[in-house]
């Protein structure tokens, strides 16, 4: 049981897990905001009274519906910039930087104790 917790605290299993519950969270909520805020506006703008999923024209016989295709890529759009602006607020992108810079040093002094241990065996 201790490797376990151990395991959980070393690969950070709990950020991880708050992360994805946050994330879930974040994403309800910006799929709200865009079919619920932006796309009636756009689909007002764009003549459409009934909101932006029924956007569709027609091409010969065949109708396109694009509405529902444009509100996805909002939705997308929006949570990719909240996901960027929030991790660049936070200072989440320097963590791995850190950790990076860390195990390159790490890395070094390991190679530098074999060259040396190399050397006194000559």
């Amino acid at each position: 049981m201790k490797s376990f917790m151990n395991f959980i605290r070393e690969q950070g299993v709990v950020g991880l897990a708050v992360g994805i519950i946050l994330g879930t969270a974040v994403t309800q909520l910006v799929t709200s905001l865009v079919q619920d805020i932006v796309n009636p506006f756009l689909g007002i703008l764009l003549g459409k009274a009934q909101g932006l999923t029924t956007l569709s024209f027609t091409i010969l016989d065949a109708e396109i519906r694009v509405g529902s295709f444009v509100a996805h890529l909002i939705d997308f759009i929006v949570l990719a910039a909240i996901v960027y602006f929030g991790v660049k607020k936070l200072g989440l992108d320097k963590l791995d930087k850190k950790k990076e810079a860390a195990l390159k040093e790490e890395v070094r002094k390991e190679e530098k104790a074999k060259k040396d241990k190399k050397k006194k065996k000559k």
